[in-house]
């Protein structure tokens, strides 16, 4: 096929050229029009619905709306996740769908749910509304309104907020691709009707009654028209309240036939809503701003440049002396970025050309070659433009031009040898030359167009990924493709035809530089070559022992998930104490900005956006911050040379300011995090439970351990409490009494502060609301002796006669996930990768913090993206490896020979390990994809040099194989070399680059990298005499069997490094005995408490006192005296005596310990084959419904049924998929907790040896493990061996020495010493009795209630085995064959038309809910019985 291609582009080179033609047209097109990113879209598919109450705490907020629509919303066919979070004011719902499901779609099911679950929240509390269309790329411009100086004074926030609102805002919307324009900060206009409550009482008048005058004195009206002669007159009747002067005429009631109105009982002002956010800027206070939010799926760059054309002519509009400033431009950081991807592709392009010219020494064939790359690119930019990728960091930075060329170099370079071996000194004509061209390029481009294939077909499972991962990774494998097909499809035609037309047909024997090079190279190769041809099983074995040296060290790499993108700017949050106050907000973010503007000359603008925004994308708190740090260009820098220390300089500054707690992300990175997982840091642990106090509580708990451990940084527990309130509570018995109600009482006070609206002032276009309240000098206290209401008798009393106020402190926030309360800890990552610190936390938790019932832990963030990632990766990487393998014998039609070229892989990987390690990089996904890529890369060189080897063999013109091979390998090292030097040097670029996106390409390039440079020296070394062992008649039959056998152990380590194990209960329970954290403690101390007996005797200290002087007269003398203490020897057998019993009180603890462990494992182990049972079940009727639904739509489809059958079969198919989702879960906990209790990696991967059957029913003792006791008998009998002890002290101590003194310098003067040391006024004794005596009593105390629990245990364990033994008896022995039989024949009689789909479903649901109560019963009789056994005596 493909020489017949290549034949034809030959013959027809004008229809050739036309194509290249139409290749640069619709390139150039698509480049117009392509859509531009920064990085990929990963936010995931997810729906927000917002919820305001303004009045209402989030108690009552989580209670009356966020759990009614929690419930509703769970119910959606393809939600994966539902989350909310409830605080003052406001609830906010996420509900996560499946990638597949259309975001409309996805809306439209939310607003039916809706509209169904408003009948279950109170009326006017609250209306549901979906949140815009938007991602975590949907910021892209953010503003402030600028006041240029000298205007200061003339200009209030207030006036700047309506500016905002009614000028920007409204010509900022309709612009293409944006969805909505939020604003932020100042104070939004108002009327307010003020009113004195001394007025209201004088009148005898009530709020209500204010606020039932203006909103019926507030509207306009019609009656149809009317006819008199020839004209129709429209009634219109005008009653809109335009002014304050229509406002204070406003008549309220009429006492004593004097009217009543607004101006004698309040005052009319402008005023401003309550304010739950505010903005500032450079620590100059408060200002007003806006965030244009993109409608998801639009060009970013496209859309920004539209913002800002249309800012440009808004400005024009603005008052004098204002301005529009944006200070968070996503324009920027797409230019920055994109700039890194032209840079590293045309610094990579223009290597690649130089490497290219040099080594086929040929200039000509050199610019063949390096066409290809711009014509390529353009083909891959069509494509992207047809499936509207955009081009963005990853989409397009991982292009190596040098692999899109190898096919090119392959061709040409053959072309050229063939020409230069056998037509040297002619010179051809054009035919002649096109016939060479023509058979030389379809010869050698038929194995290597395998090769090209295969590269093209290992990145089909990177577009497989799924999730962040997938939308990562995805376009990037896909955009490699395009350009490699582009670049096949151009080597089959366009290549050939320009090496037919340019190259010179004059064959000359000119001696080249790239000659010289190949030959030097040539020179060097040769020797080595025969020297390792001379030893086969030296070099294999070598190779194999640095190959799984490698994998040791590839299984100690930290992991991350990728690494972070360096977006040019900070963002900070910040959280004061909790309850403060929004001034209190302001002034701290004023302080904060104050201190990173005077001391750092890089910072360009610090802007913080306090509490929440008009739209609350981001529902936060008055005392929580988002602080943007806007960087100057990297040049300017002067502080500090990277962002991190820049950021840990910042910090240090800050840390001056009490009170507050910083986080430190970027701007894009926050969003993302926040918007995916609830939260804004790289790693997030999460507390399920129920009680709010509990949760913080173990979430303070874990945090502090959390702080000690390296690489964990911005540790922060979620404010969960602290919201101080003022509780206003009613006496039912009162209100009864006055026939009054609660929520006239609560619309009253909810009016007094927070105001009424009773309706709309119009400005003109401008619509403002009219506010009923009370003064501001009475709102600063709630005094409910001023605030009346009229009784059923018509009457006015005070509130404070039915009502009382306390002040007490609530929850600030209450989060929620899948119907569950939780608290989650934020944890930044510094100088660690995410998995090490998370596998550190996790670790460190288990060990430290116990959590009660019904209390779990799980780890999001970006560890959870990368354990999902890595998860994808584990059946990629397998797949792409089998790829590889069924192409290469695919090509050779030898297993033989696919064996021996796949060794490339395994020879690849050594080199992308070590790169990694040298750069001290840990694993990330991109390196995971840039292995899967040098997978493919590496065999391509393989193919070439066995494709030769092949060759030369069938030729019969060498009679030696070593001969073959160094033939082959001389003749195929240009190629080899230069495929391999041009793929690594495009990389190079990418690999040595700092500017913005960077850090998100390097690890792909330096493991294609490092990986072609061991694979290429290798595969020229390794391959020949792998090829020499497998060819060598004498080998083959004396040895090849056994290296075979290395090889295949080899190659399928690759894929069997993660295969299953299959253990048993003893198996763990041995391993925990071995591992387990808390027994390796219990032996420590038993191995310290067995050195104390053996040190138990031990003498006290020895004293040595010399003394010079005047002792006995006026001449000097010495004296020397050495004194040893022995201590009471009459207690060191009653010391050794309690060191044994305390050994033995240890011993019995760590028997306890052992035996509940076992014990715990035993019932996780039958959890655990009772979910593999349950899933196994799941699966099956997963299958038969998966059969049923495709065979209800091909009935469909034929019309021999409705639509119902098909819905019917789906809508059981998503319940079996959702119960296998729930096992799938269980099952991982129980592992977990296996793996934890046994001390394995989680790297492991481990299955049950047993099959999930009823446990046999061994003799039970009626009598309890006495192991359960033992404990706490050695403990009294500790307790007693240390009353004896303290006795035996009360007796003497004794002391022995001598001493040697001089007279007059004369030294035959010695004595002895023997002193006796008696503790007459020691009470300790006397203490300790007492104290023994209460333990005694307290440890018999537990000992009775052990028992007395114990026993109670047994008994009812016996009598729930008892239940459990009949309801088994009922389903009998045979019960899973009958129900699959009665499976069978119900799946036999429905496809054959027996029965309709509803019997034959209704016969499933039947058979599932019989199997699935079996198998619960077994379980629960397994687990009863397992802890009978465990409480009664062994027999």
């Amino acid at each position: 096929m493909f020489q017949t291609i290549i034949e034809l582009s030959i013959k027809y080179k004008l229809l050739v050229a036309l194509g290249v033609i139409m290749l640069l047209v619709g390139g150039f097109n698509s480049l117009q029009h392509i859509s531009i990113d920064a990085t990929p879209d990963i936010t995931n598919n997810q729906v927000q619905v917002v919820t305001t109450s303004p009045t209402l705490a989030p108690q009552e907020v989580e209670q009356l709306i966020t759990i009614p629509l929690e419930s509703e919303l769970r119910n959606i066919p393809g939600v994966m996740e539902v989350r909310s979070i409830s605080r003052f004011g406001l609830s906010i719902i996420t509900i996560v769908f499946k990638e597949s499901i259309p975001i409309i779609q996805a809306r439209q099911l939310v607003k039916e749910q809706l509209d169904i679950a408003k009948s279950d929240i109170p009326s006017g509390i609250g209306e549901p509304q979906l949140m815009p269309i938007t991602t975590g790329l949907g910021e892209i411009c953010q503003y402030i309104i600028k006041v240029d100086s000298g205007y200061e004074s003339t200009y209030t926030i207030e006036e700047l907020r309506t500016i905002q609102d009614w000028i920007i805002k409204k010509q900022l919307n309709g612009i293409e691709g944006i969805i909505e324009i939020s604003s932020f900060g100042g104070k939004v206009k108002e009327y307010e009707v003020a009113v004195n409550p001394i007025s209201l009482q004088n009148y005898h008048i009530t709020l209500e009654e204010v606020y039932n005058a203006l909103e019926k004195n507030n509207q306009n009206s019609g009656s149809g028209y009317i006819q008199q002669k020839q004209h129709l007159f429209y009634i219109r009747t005008e009653g809109r309240l335009k002014n304050f002067q229509d406002i204070e005429n406003t008549v309220v009631a009429v006492k004593e036939q004097v009217p009543i109105k607004i101006s004698d009982i309040a005052k009319v002002k402008y005023a401003s809503a309550q304010r739950f956010g505010a903005m500032t800027m450079d620590g100059k206070g408060e200002v007003v701003g806006g965030i244009t939010l993109m409608l998801k799926g639009e060009n970013s760059y496209k859309t920004v440049h539209n913002v800002k054309e249309r800012i440009n002519k808004i400005k024009k509009t603005l008052p004098k002396g204002l301005d529009i400033y944006i200070y968070l431009d996503r324009a920027n950081l797409i230019e920055k970025t994109i700039s890194t991807v032209k840079k590293n592709l045309m610094e990579g392009g223009i290597i690649v050309i130089f490497v290219v010219i040099i080594l086929l020494g040929n200039i000509r064939a050199g610019l063949i070659v390096a066409s290809i790359i711009p014509l390529s690119l353009l083909f891959a930019l069509i494509m992207m433009d047809l499936l509207g990728i955009s081009a963005n960091l990853l989409s397009l930075g991982a292009i190596d031009f040098g692999i899109v060329v190898d096919g090119a170099i392959i061709i040409v370079e053959s072309v050229i040898y063939v020409l230069h071996t056998k037509y040297l000194g002619r010179n051809l004509t054009q035919k002649q030359l096109d016939e060479v061209v023509s058979k030389t390029a379809g010869e050698i481009y038929k194995s290597a167009a395998f090769g090209i294939i295969i590269i093209i077909l290992v990145f089909i499972p990177i577009m497989t990924l799924k999730g962040i991962e997938g939308k990562m990774f995805r376009p990037m494998a896909i955009v490699i493709s395009f350009a490699i097909v582009g670049a096949l499809i151009l080597s089959l035609t366009y290549v050939p035809v320009l090496t037919s037309i340019f190259l010179s047909k004059n064959i000359e024997n000119k001696a080249t530089f790239a000659d010289k090079i190949i030959n030097k190279l040539k020179s060097i190769y040769l020797p080595v070559l025969e020297k390792v041809l001379q030893i086969p099983y030296i070099l294999i074995g070598c190779v194999f022992l640095i190959w799984l040296l490698f994998v040791f060290v590839f299984a100690n790499m930290g992991a991350e998930f990728v690494p972070t993108l360096k977006e040019g700017n900070i963002a900070m949050q910040m959280t004061i104490q909790p309850g403060s106050s929004l001034e209190e907000s302001i002034r701290t973010t004023t302080k904060v900005e104050k201190i990173i503007k005077n001391n750092f000359p890089e910072v360009l603008h610090v802007i913080s956006k306090i509490g929440t925004a008009e739209v609350p994308t981001d529902p936060m708190g008055i005392e929580d911050s988002d602080i943007m740090i806007v960087l100057k260009e990297k040049d300017q820098w002067v502080s500090a040379k990277t962002q991190e220390e820049l950021v840990a300089r910042i910090k240090e500054k800050i840390s001056a300011i009490l009170g507050a707690t910083f986080e430190f992300s970027q701007p894009i990175q926050l969003r993302f995090n926040e918007l995916m997982t609830g939260a804004k840091s790289e790693v997030v642990i999460k507390i399920f439970g129920e009680d709010s106090g509990e949760l913080k509580k173990l979430a303070d708990r874990s945090a502090k351990i959390i702080k000690k451990i390296d690489g964990a940084v911005d540790v922060k527990v979620e404010q969960t409490e602290g919201l101080k309130q003022m509780k206003i509570s009613y006496d039912r018995n009162k209100l009864a009494q006055y026939g009054l109600d609660i929520n006239t009482l609560n619309q009253v006070i909810k009016s007094s502060i927070a105001g009424l609206k009773a309706g709309v002032i119009v400005e003109g276009e401008r619509r403002f609301d009219l506010v009923v309240r009370l003064d501001e000098k009475y709102r600063k206290s709630l005094n409910l002796e001023q605030l009346y209401i009229r009784t059923a008798a018509h009457n006015l009393i005070p509130i404070s006669e039915v009502a009382s106020v306390n002040f007490e402190t609530g929850p600030m926030m209450i989060s929620r996930e899948q119907a569950q309360r939780k608290i989650h800890i934020n944890v930044n990552v510094r100088n660690s990768d995410i998995a090490t610190l998370v596998q550190k936390i996790q670790s460190k938790l288990e060990e430290n913090v116990k959590l009660p019932p019904g209390y779990t832990i799980e780890y999001g963030g970006a560890f959870k993206n990368l354990k999902e990632a890595t998860s994808q990766l584990s059946i990629a990487v397998p797949i792409a490896l089998l790829i590889i393998m069924v192409l290469l014998y695919a090509t050779f039609k030898s297993f033989k020979y696919a064996l021996l070229i796949f060794t490339s892989v395994p020879l690849a990987s050594i080199g992308g390990v070590i790169a990694l390690w040298i750069r001290g990089l840990p694993f990330s996904i991109s390196a995971g994809v840039g292995f899967i890529a040098l997978f493919g890369v590496a065999v391509l060189n393989g193919i070439v040099l066995v494709s030769e080897l092949n060759r030369l063999k069938k030729s019969g013109k060498h009679t030696s194989l070593k001969e073959i091979i160094k033939k082959g390998g001389i003749n195929r090292l240009r190629p080899v070399v230069m495929t391999a030097v041009v793929a690594t040097l495009g990389f190079f670029p990418m690999a040595l680059s700092t500017s913005n996106g960077a850090e998100v390409q390097r690890p792909l390039a330096i493991v294609v990298i490092g990986g072609l440079i061991t694979s290429t020296l290798l595969t020229l070394l390794v391959v020949p005499v792998l090829y020499y062992v497998f060819e060598n008649k004498n080998f083959k039959k004396n040895k090849n069997p056994k290296i075979i056998i290395i090889l295949i152990i080899f190659l399928g380590s690759i894929c069997s490094v993660s295969a299953q194990k299959k253990v048993s209960l003893s198996n763990l329970i041995e391993r925990a005995y071995q591992e387990n954290r808390e027994l390796k403690s219990s032996e420590l101390q038993i191995q310290k408490e067995k050195l104390e007996k053996k040190y138990a005797y031990t003498l006290n200290s020895t004293s040595m006192t010399i003394g010079y002087g005047q002792f006995n007269n006026s001449k000097a003398d010495y004296q020397w005296e050495v004194t040893q203490n022995l201590g009471n020897i009459f207690s060191q057998t009653k010391k050794k005596s309690l060191v044994d019993s305390h050994l033995e009180w240890l011993t019995a603890k760590s028997s306890l310990q052992k035996h509940i462990i076992a014990f715990q494992l035993d019932k996780l182990y039958n959890q655990w084959i009772y979910l593999l049972e349950k899933k196994n079940l799941l699966m099956q009727i997963d299958s038969i419904y998966q059969e049923g639904l495709k065979k209800a739509e091909l009935k469909y489809i034929k019309g021999e049924t409705d639509y119902m059958e098909k819905q019917f079969f789906k809508a059981e198919l998503e319940q079996i998929i959702q119960l296998k989702a729930i096992n799938e879960q269980e099952n991982m906990e129980v592992e977990n907790k296996i793996y934890s209790l046994c001390g394995i990696s989680a790297d492991n991967n481990l299955l049950p040896l047993n099959q999930f059957n009823k446990l046999e029913l061994k003799i039970l003792s009626d009598s309890l493990d006495f192991i359960y006791l033992n404990e706490l008998d050695k403990e009294l009998e500790v307790s007693n061996k240390i009353l004896v002890l303290e006795k035996a002290k009360r007796l003497p101590e004794f002391s022995i020495g001598g001493l040697m003194q001089s007279i007059e310098h004369s030294y035959s003067y010695y004595a002895g010493v023997i002193s006796l040391s008696i503790p007459i006024f020691n009470n300790e004794y006397k203490k300790l009795k007492e104290q023994t005596l209460l333990e005694k009593k307290n440890v018999d105390y537990k000992r009775k209630e052990t028992i007395r629990n114990l026993n109670l245990k047994i008994k009812q364990l016996r009598n729930r085995k008892n239940f459990l033994d009949k309801e088994l008896s009922i389903f009998g022995f045979s019960h899973s064959e009958e129900l699959q039989k009665m499976i069978k024949i119900a799946t036999i009689k429905y496809r054959y038309g027996e029965i309709d789909y509803l019997q034959y479903c209704s016969i499933l649901k039947t058979s599932i809910d019989a199997h699935t109560t079996y198998l619960d019963l077994v379980n629960n009789y397994n687990q009863t019985l397992i802890e009978l056994n465990y409480l009664t005596q062994p027999n």
